[in-house]
């Protein structure tokens, strides 16, 4: 016995702690559970790449570049990679000028500031520049971002629409179809190099004539020494971190290595560094030349980028190790944009696009609700069906036929993962699941195996690989795996419990063996779910069914590092979603990165769960799931309302907010989902 007054903890040791940064949960202290003085917590340090070294392509600000990342530990290596050169006798510009002063231009797009500023001055050689700005503040002008609408204001002119963050093609679009209508309508884009062809595409689709205005052009440095010992660096594995703040930069980039004859050498070479990219444009770039994109700052700013990447760079050098060892054993998998699953509803909402009806899938989509599932349990135990992988695939397939939902998850349960790490796993008749050898004290700890090779659950990558074969191709498939503090939580209880009274023990009275408990568990849900998208999954969902006995702030120190881990180990682009239920305290904290989609239970409401949340990242859920029990009227009623609160915002995938219970008649299951295909339709 100790302190603590249990037997399970033997020793106490604390480490260095310090508060989460605001900036990532950006809506902690506007509602009541959360105050800016919190003491929300979790190991590390403030930070820092703590000595790694950092390549950077900055140019106009690469003095800049080089003191944050200093600043920030890292070893800086800044090449600027790319110089303007401005279009000097340009009268393709001057023709726009003129056209803007008669009247013949109906909108203009900036899309960057120096491309404002770079305009203004080749007009100006050839007519008078107040005579153009007057023309310019008599019609719809948009800037695309911050620098652009500075620009303008420089010079009096004030934009007429501003788009968004992350001020990408997509958010100026959305802007657009919110604002005006541009049918028929004469749209001029100041262009900034590279034109930008889906810009101009949905331009067109909205029935716009669209005119480019190309102002500079963008050439290799002068010197670029620098920039071919970066890419001598990169291919030598001297370097740990890439940081892009600009797409002309990887076009710079490639020309450059190619010249060099060491284009392939450093494509592989960015496999295994950590590449940042400063916005969704510059991610798009990096994937259409099919280089790897490791993470995105929260805001598509120099300084969110460093921070942020010296924040993450450890965490995705790790998440890179656990992923190639599973993704070198069992191939590593496209994420193939051409497939008839990338475009559908589901996927778009994952990415937070737009789609023609909010998509709809149901958690236990298929289970003791329905015969054809029951008939085949009759038949085994749950754990031998959770092995049968052809079964599996089989209830799954037919459940998504039947209800017409818009997403397949895989039929397996939380737990089979337990039983190779060494517990001794049985699901009871009319017990659910229960853990024979319970971990009992801290020195239990070493009989927990870390799973390296994921040989042992091949059935369920194998229910993967079936169920990807067996469904619609446009259906797509998701994986998933219990979180880190669930899934300990039933090898210490042995079970369900009401108060986790042992698990929590250990948690605050042995934080260096509960540390290395969650260090085993979430290195291998990190590999199992990489198999799985290996195998042919989507999409991942954590569900984390148990986090809700704990406070905001025991769920920040001692389980969201884990799950960031976890998160930051899975293959870039594959979405995730992060489900925690029973604590609308918490979903600050399941933000993730930019592709985590945010599972929400119904015991708040989606719109204040939204805006909790943060409107930069989409959201899945959230009806009770008793109200599949009610009549068609009150079921109807309540999923407008949920559909309601989402308020048409792109980025919601509808759900229960828990799994169908047993009762639920499967004709209400159908209904539902036909109800949210038809109250949504657009």
């Amino acid at each position: 016995m100790n302190e603590c007054g249990v037997p399970f903890c033997e020793t106490t040791q604390r480490g260095d702690f310090f508060e989460v940064p605001t900036a990532h949960f950006p809506l902690i202290g506007k509602y009541s559970w959360f105050d800016e003085k919190d003491d929300l917590t979790m190991p590390g340090s403030k930070p820092s790449f703590e000595g790694l070294a950092v390549a950077a392509l900055e140019s106009r600000r690469a003095e800049d570049m080089e003191r944050l990342i200093t600043r920030f530990g890292g070893r800086a290596f800044v090449s600027p990679s790319m110089r303007e050169i401005p279009i000097e006798e340009n009268p393709a510009a001057v023709d726009f000028a003129y056209r803007v002063i008669t009247g013949e231009i109906n909108v203009v797009v900036f899309l960057t500031g120096v491309g404002f500023k770079q305009l203004l001055s080749s007009v100006e050689r050839s007519l008078d520049k107040q005579r153009f700005l007057n023309a310019l503040s008599d019609i719809t002008t948009i800037a695309r971002g911050p620098k652009a609408a500075a620009a303008m204001r420089a010079v009096g002119l004030t934009a007429t629409h501003r788009v968004a963050e992350p001020n990408t093609w997509r958010e100026l679009l959305q802007t657009i179809d919110a604002e005006l209508t541009i049918t028929n309508q004469k749209v001029a884009i100041q262009e900034y190099g590279k034109p930008n062809s889906s810009l101009v595409a949905g331009l067109e689709a909205r029935g716009a004539e669209v005119i480019p205005v190309r102002v500079y052009q963008w050439d290799l440095p002068e010197n670029t020494e620098p920039l071919q010992e970066n890419i001598r660096a990169l291919i030598a594995g001297q370097r740990d971190v890439l940081l892009i703040t600009s797409a002309h930069q990887i076009a710079n980039l490639l020309r450059m290595s190619a010249d060099m004859g060491v284009e392939a050498e450093l494509r592989k070479a960015l496999r295994d560094v950590v590449v940042a990219s400063i916005g969704p444009t510059t991610s798009e770039m990096l994937r259409q030349n099919e280089l790897p994109v490791d993470m995105e700052p929260e805001h598509p700013k120099m300084g969110h980028l460093v921070q942020e990447s010296a924040e993450r760079a450890h965490r995705l050098l790790t998440g890179r190790q656990i992923r190639t060892q599973v993704l070198t054993e069992t191939g590593r998998p496209p994420v193939d944009t051409a497939a008839p699953w990338y475009d559908g509803p589901f996927m778009r909402a994952c990415r937070g696009e737009a789609s023609s009806v909010t998509p709809v899938w149901l958690m236990r989509q298929a289970g003791r609700y329905m015969s054809e599932y029951r008939a085949v349990r009759e038949k085994m135990t749950f754990l031998e069906l959770c092995k049968d992988s052809a079964l599996c695939a089989e209830v799954m397939v037919t459940a998504v036929e039947k209800l017409g939902v818009d997403a397949a998850i895989i039929f397996s349960d939380l737990l089979p993962i337990l039983e190779p790490m060494g517990m001794d796993l049985e699901f009871a008749k009319g017990d659910g699941p229960v853990i024979h050898n319970p971990l009992r004290g801290a020195q239990d700890i070493d009989r927990v195996q870390e799973l390296e090779s994921m040989e042992s659950l091949d059935f369920v990558f194998n229910t993967v690989r079936l169920t990807r074969q067996a469904i619609k191709p446009e259906i797509p498939v998701i994986g998933f795996a219990g979180s880190p503090f669930t899934l300990i939580s039933y090898m210490i209880e042995g079970g369900s419990s009401r108060n986790y009274h042992n698990t929590k023990s250990l948690m605050y009275c042995d934080e260096v063996a509960w540390g290395e408990l969650m260090g085993k568990m979430s290195r291998t849900i990190a590999r199992y779910l990489n198999a799985q998208i290996a195998a042919g999954a989507q999409c991942v969902q954590l569900f984390d069914s148990w986090a809700g006995c704990l406070s905001v702030q025991d769920y920040a120190r001692y389980v969201f590092p884990y799950v960031r881990q976890i998160i930051d180990s899975i293959v870039p682009d594959v979405p995730v979603i992060n489900f925690a239920t029973g604590n609308p305290a918490l979903l600050p904290l399941l933000r993730g990165d930019h592709r985590t989609v945010v599972g929400i239970d119904w015991r708040v409401p989606l719109d204040v769960a939204w805006e909790t949340v943060g409107h930069d990242r989409s959201v899945q859920g959230n009806l009770d799931p008793i109200a599949l029990l009610a009549d068609p009227q009150t079921l109807r009623e309540m999923t407008a309302d949920v559909l309601k609160r989402a308020g048409g915002r792109a980025g919601h995938i509808f759900n229960l907010g828990h799994g169908i219970l047993p009762q639920t008649p499967v004709d209400n299951a159908i209904a539902l989902v036909d109800m949210v295909h038809e109250l949504s339709q657009k």
